[in-house]
């Protein structure tokens, strides 16, 4: 029986075996069960303490560090071999990626909890709201670069002379991210300055609509006629842009015509006919009116007030409110709108 304990297998006696295998189902069940009994342990004392969201990290704790727990187990079962050289450069570098992993999974877990956590409050702006998404992901690109990095080095190659080593082609990616790069500067100015913000209503050029979102390299803006329309930072930052989000009152200008033949006395009486009706429409300030000019075919008058407020449906509704009393009261005194005509002079034939 003791000749067959010390029997060879794979560079290890059949004794050895049995007790890795002992181990590694053993370590396996031990985390089993103390994996179950820690998750219902710190669920409910996260939920007395109500400090973090328990969703959150219980999910972390299911998926990540319990296989974490059971690589552990695994990784120093396999030492307990004699393991040959190529079997040595793998055990090597299970235990790199085990360790490399299991820390990069954890500062990118914890980065994006820390972030979504603070898309959770209310207080935030929504810029940063907005923004927190995008630096998450840039965030985790850089950890998980980091730790490639690291996991090579560790294996061995030479980071430098591999970028060096690029050459040519390191200088061609180089002009070709330069756009992307471009526009992840203007994110990042976007996020600092805060022009603007998801829900701001923006006219750039002669395009206008809502903004739904900003991303790293593009901006999609909602137009008012219902389409998409797609800016890349770069442009947006570059450009002139009208936000009326932030718009306390906006000014408003028309003018309206009367016909020449109007007597001089209600000439007079048209701009104080104008600041009543303006006076007592709602969340309107009412700052001239004036007999403006002579034109073709009428007398203009050009009228300003301000709408309280930035909502263009708003700003709408008053106008036509305006309007109609315009017509009314033009009606009773019986003032007539001008509109454009022409008069003939016909001159008699001499002798006729």
């Amino acid at each position: 029986m003791t000749h067959f304990f010390n029997y060879m297998l794979l560079g290890n006696t059949i004794s050895i075996w049995i007790f890795f295998i002992i181990c590694l189902f053993g370590g396996c069940f031990v985390v089993k069960m103390a994996g179950n009994k820690s998750i219902g342990l710190i669920k409910s004392l996260l939920t007395k303490q109500k400090i973090i969201p328990v969703d959150s990290v219980i999910a972390f704790i299911e998926f990540y560090a319990i296989f974490f727990i059971y690589g552990i187990v695994i990784y120093l079962c396999l030492g307990l071999l004699s393991l040959s050289p190529l079997f040595q450069k793998i055990y090597n570098m299970f235990g790199n990626i085990l360790f490399v992993g299991s820390l990069t999974l954890l500062l990118t877990e914890t980065t994006d909890w820390f972030l979504q956590n603070n898309m959770q409050k209310q207080e935030i702006k929504p810029i940063i709201k907005t923004a927190l998404p995008g630096f998450s992901k840039i965030t985790k690109i850089l950890i998980w670069l980091i730790a490639v990095i690291f996991f090579l080095e560790n294996l061995g190659f030479q980071i430098s002379t591999l970028v060096a080593g690029l050459g040519i082609g390191g200088i061609a990616i180089a002009f070709a991210s330069q756009i992307i790069l471009k526009d992840l500067f203007s994110y990042v100015s976007i996020l600092l300055d805060q022009p603007f913000a998801v829900g701001d209503l923006l006219t750039v050029g002669d395009l206008k609509g809502t903004i739904e979102h900003i991303g790293i390299k593009t901006t999609r803006i909602r137009s008012l006629s219902g389409e998409i329309l797609i800016f890349s930072n770069t442009d947006l930052t570059e450009s002139r842009l009208r936000n009326y989000q932030h718009m306390k009152e906006r000014r408003v200008v028309f003018s309206i015509g009367v016909i020449y033949d109007t007597p001089l006395g209600q000439l007079k009486e048209i701009p104080d006919i104008i600041r009543k009706i303006i006076n007592n429409i709602t969340n309107t300030r009412f700052d001239r009116a004036h007999f403006f000019q002579y034109g073709d075919s009428s007398l203009i008058y050009e009228i300003v007030y301000y709408v309280i407020g930035s909502e263009y449906n708003k700003y709408m509704d008053i106008q036509q409110a305006i309007n109609l009393e315009i017509k009314d009261e033009f009606e009773k005194r019986k003032i007539e709108f001008a509109y454009p005509t022409q008069t003939l002079l016909i001159e008699p034939k001499l002798g006729s």
